[in-house]
C-alpha cells in the first residue's frame, strides 16, 4: 500500500498531540466522568473479570484500534474529502458528526440504546482530534484510555471489593 493511502486513513505522521492542552483536557475530562459515575451510578461500570487477560486486552486495546481505523480512519477520512464533509456545525465537521452517528448506531448491535447514545459524545471527541491532526493517533490514544478506565475501574470495583 502506498503512503498516500496510509495518510488518507490517518495513520501517517502526527504532531505532538500529547502536548496539546485540548488533548490533556480530554484526558482529565475522562477521569472526571469516571469519578462522577463512580459516585452517582457505580453499576454503570462494566462487570468483567479482570483476570481474563485476553478479554481485557480486546476491550481495552484491540477494539479501540479496529474501531478507530474503521470509523475515524476510513469513514471520517473519506467523508472529509467531500465538500459537504468539511462543513462545520457547532464546531464539528460534518464528517465527524456523521461518523459519530454511525459509531453510536454500531453500538446498538451489542448494547442497550442508552449505552449507544452515551458513546456519541466520546466519539465526537475522537473525531475532533482526527480533524485537528489529520490523524487517528490522538483519538486512538483517548479511546484506549477511556476504555481502560471504564473496564479496569469496573473490574476493580466488582472483583476487588466484592460489590454484588
Amino acid at each position: 500500500m502506498n503512503e498516500s493511502f496510509w495518510s488518507e486513513v490517518g495513520v501517517g505522521r502526527c504532531g505532538k498531540f500529547y502536548r496539546d492542552g485540548r488533548f490533556l483536557f480530554a484526558l482529565v475530562l475522562g477521569m472526571a466522568v469516571w469519578g462522577v459515575a463512580w459516585f452517582v451510578a457505580p453499576r454503570f461500570f462494566a462487570r468483567l473479570p479482570y483476570r481474563d487477560f485476553m478479554l481485557m486486552a480486546s476491550l481495552i486495546l484491540w477494539q479501540p484500534v479496529l474501531e478507530e481505523l474503521l470509523f475515524r480512519g476510513v469513514i471520517q477520512g473519506q467523508v472529509a474529502w467531500q465538500t459537504w464533509g468539511k462543513t462545520r456545525h457547532f464546531g464539528m465537521s460534518s464528517a465527524n458528526l456523521l461518523t459519530s452517528v454511525l459509531f453510536a448506531l454500531m453500538h446498538l448491535v451489542y448494547h442497550a440504546p442508552l449505552w449507544a447514545i452515551e458513546v456519541f459524545a466520546p466519539s465526537l471527541v475522537f473525531g475532533y482530534f482526527r480533524d485537528r491532526y489529520q490523524s487517528v493517533w490522538p483519538g486512538l490514544a483517548l479511546h484506549v484510555f477511556y476504555n481502560a478506565g471504564y473496564f479496569l475501574i469496573g473490574a476493580m470495583f466488582y472483583e476487588g471489593w466484592g460489590y454484588t
